[in-house]
């Protein structure tokens, strides 16, 4: 390649030469002087650098002999490398080896410290297990420790180890001397419940703090906690029958004297003759319709203290049956819940079983309180008092399930059924006092409100109350029937008066009662049987209405709703021949209206006893007047009356609206 480059190069040098004209021999003399000289300069400087070049190689020699020493010493250092690494992993190998001996030393040594633990009997265990007192700390943590040797006494007895056999007559020594003190104690404690004016919750904290003797017995001789469980359940069981039986029997003497019979239904008439030995009514009481106070058993009540007998006998003090009723049950309940909470707690059981170990210790005390309301109720005519039990029942339940306690279920769902089987009794016989209600003579009916409706509002009103938390159709249906009877009833007394004015002011007087009374008793429900009085109502105030009007301005009325019939029907010669006596009863009209308004007013207000209902009838009234008014101007609009107005001084509708606003009710 490179002597191709040269021959290149001299190439393009001749070509050169050539083309400028140069002679060839004169050329090849100079160049061949050029290149002598080049020679001899470069001899010239190959000797003055010798030295230089001699120390060049001496210094590559050097070189190369470090080099190759540093070759040599690399080889070894990589031999001796290989050597360590060898030993690394030899080392390596080795320490894997003795962590696995070391970690099978120490699995051993632990199985065998704790194998060896278990085996050993300290003299500390048995002198506490032997002497010390079952309530001291040391003997319950000793227990335990013996229990963990027991259960490993046996886990090595079916694996044939020989090394327990030496310890086994200790542990079952051991073994029978605490479950003796373990009986011992529990029979004690559950022996103090026996004792009169006992409070048994002590001995039960003080038995929940030793449960581990009931987890241990029940572990190791089973004989033994039937022993006690059947002890301390026969004990249970006669104390809580015993206290509540008493209780029972005590707390019932408190009810009032005079209990509510079936003399005191809705549709019993007042003033009735009655035998010498009949107990007087209640009726007059307002306890028998409305709620009041007694309400406060649902709310405020709902969890207060119990009743004390002997402290209310001292006070004489006297309740009502639903606050007798709700004081017996919160006590059953509240002593319910904590026994079925200690018995799954102490006894270390849940579900059935635990709903099974409750009923052998309150069963006795479930079957007396059901006898005694199975004996009362069948005999109540309180509906108030009934339907406020009821309500208990639903709110008690609630409390047991928000105290996790579901063992009073299957009882409120009886004693639920027991109360509401009465209660819709007693209704049906309210129902049919109120479809049996005889009509009384014109002479005692007064166009005021009955007082068979106005316990009809105050009994509906107060079951709606107290029906509000929990709402139940079946009692809309009751509430519904009961007022179906109350609206008959009162169109049959209201038939007894002869004039229909009378008929709608009775009526009214009845229908306005019915909501007032529910609206002040429920402000905030607008209950379902509102509904139809206040369409009835409606209904018959505009009746009344139009018939005050046709009392007082009848004449005016008539002659405007033919007028219209006339205009309607084109007659221009019944206009015309009826012109004069329509002037005439316009001018009577303009001279009378202002005093017929005001007896209108006077009469309105003064025969409705509820102010506020009269105002608003007497307000629907003057409105009524003012239509009619208009109408009346538009009809004597027409060519053939326009000059009445104009003669008889007709006011225009503005200056008539004025007027009648000044007869309007101030408060």
């Amino acid at each position: 390649m490179e002597s191709k480059i040269l021959n290149e190069t001299d190439a393009d040098a001749i070509v050169e030469v050539l083309q400028s004209g140069i002679d060839i021999r004169e050329f090849s003399t100079r160049t061949g002087v050029a290149l002598e000289k080049a020679e001899s300069e470069s001899i010239q400087e190959y000797l003055h650098e010798c030295e230089n070049i001699i120390k060049l190689h001496e210094q590559i020699s050097e070189c190369d002999n470090v080099l190759e020493n540093l070759e040599t010493l690399l080889t070894s250092f990589q031999e001796k490398l290989g050597s360590i690494s060898s030993e690394i992993m030899n080392i390596q190998r080795q320490s894997i080896n003795i962590s696995v001996k070391l970690g099978n030393r120490q699995a051993v040594k632990g199985e065998l410290t704790q194998f060896l633990d278990e085996l050993l009997v300290s003299k500390s265990l048995v002198n506490y297990i032997c002497e010390a007192p079952a309530t001291k700390p040391e003997f319950i943590e000793s227990l335990k420790i013996l229990d963990s040797k027991i259960a490993f006494a046996k886990e090595q007895k079916f694996r044939e180890s020989t090394a327990f056999k030496d310890v086994q007559d200790v542990l079952n020594m051991l073994k029978t001397k605490a479950l003796t003190k373990i009986r011992e104690y529990l029979l004690q404690k559950i022996q103090q419940f026996k004792k009169p004016m006992t409070n048994y919750q002590i001995p039960q904290n003080e038995l929940l703090k030793q449960k581990f003797f009931y987890q241990f017995i029940m572990c190791h001789q089973r004989e033994l906690a039937a022993e006690v469980r059947s002890e301390y359940f026969d004990t249970i069981s006669k104390m809580y029958y015993s206290y509540y039986s008493t209780y029972l029997r005590r707390l019932m003497r408190l009810q009032f004297g005079e209990a509510v019979t079936k003399e005191d239904l809705l549709g019993i008439e007042e003033n009735v003759n009655r035998g010498f030995f009949s107990k007087p009514s209640l009726k007059q009481k307002s306890t028998v319709f409305t709620v009041g106070s007694r309400g406060d058993v649902l709310t405020s009540d709902l969890e207060a203290p119990i009743i004390l007998p002997h402290a209310a006998q001292k006070a004489e003090i006297h309740y009502t049956f639903e606050a007798l009723f709700r004081s017996m049950q919160f006590c059953l309940l509240d002593n319910s819940c904590r026994e079925y909470l200690f018995i799954t707690e102490f006894f270390c059981i849940q579900g059935p079983t635990a709903q099974e170990y409750f009923m052998e210790a309150m069963g006795k005390t479930l079957q007396a309180y059901k006898k005694l309301l199975e004996d009362y109720i069948p005999n109540a005519f309180d509906s108030i008092a009934l339907f406020l039990c009821i309500h208990l029942v639903y709110r008690y339940k609630m409390l047991c399930h928000k105290r996790a306690v579901p063992s009073l279920d299957k009882y409120w769902d009886s004693l639920h059924q027991l109360l509401w089987l009465r209660f819709e009794h007693v209704m049906q016989l309210n129902i049919q006092s109120v479809r049996d209600f005889p009509t009384p003579k014109h002479a005692t009916v007064e166009v005021r409100p009955h007082y068979v409706v106005r316990r009809f509002a105050e009994f509906s009103a107060a079951l709606e109350s107290i029906d509000s938390s929990f709402p139940q159709e079946m009692l809309q249906t009751l509430l519904g029937t009961l007022s179906a009877e109350i609206q008959n009833l009162m169109l049959r007394l209201a038939s007894i008066f002869s004039q229909r004015r009378d008929q709608l002011i009775f009526l009214i007087n009845n229908y306005d009662m019915i909501l007032q009374i529910r609206l002040e008793r429920n402000r905030n429900d607008v209950t379902k049987e509102s509904g139809p009085f206040s369409n009835l109502l409606l209904s018959r105030t505009e009746e009344f209405v139009e018939d005050s009007l046709i009392l007082h301005f009848g004449n005016i009325i008539n002659f405007l709703k033919n007028a219209e019939i006339w205009i309607r029907d084109g007659k221009s010669d019944l206009i015309s021949q009826n012109e004069g006596l329509g002037l005439s009863i316009c001018r009577a009209f303009v001279d009378t209206w202002k005093k017929a308004v005001e007896i209108l007013r006077r009469e309105i207000l003064g025969l409705f006893p509820n102010l506020k209902t009269g105002s608003t009838i007497l307000q629907a009234a003057l409105s009524e007047l003012i239509q009619y008014y208009d109408r009346l101007l538009k009809a004597l609009s027409h060519p053939g009356f326009k000059h009445i107005p104009t003669k008889v001084g007709l006011p225009n509708i503005h200056q008539f609206m004025a007027d009648v606003k000044k007869f309007k009710p101030i408060f």
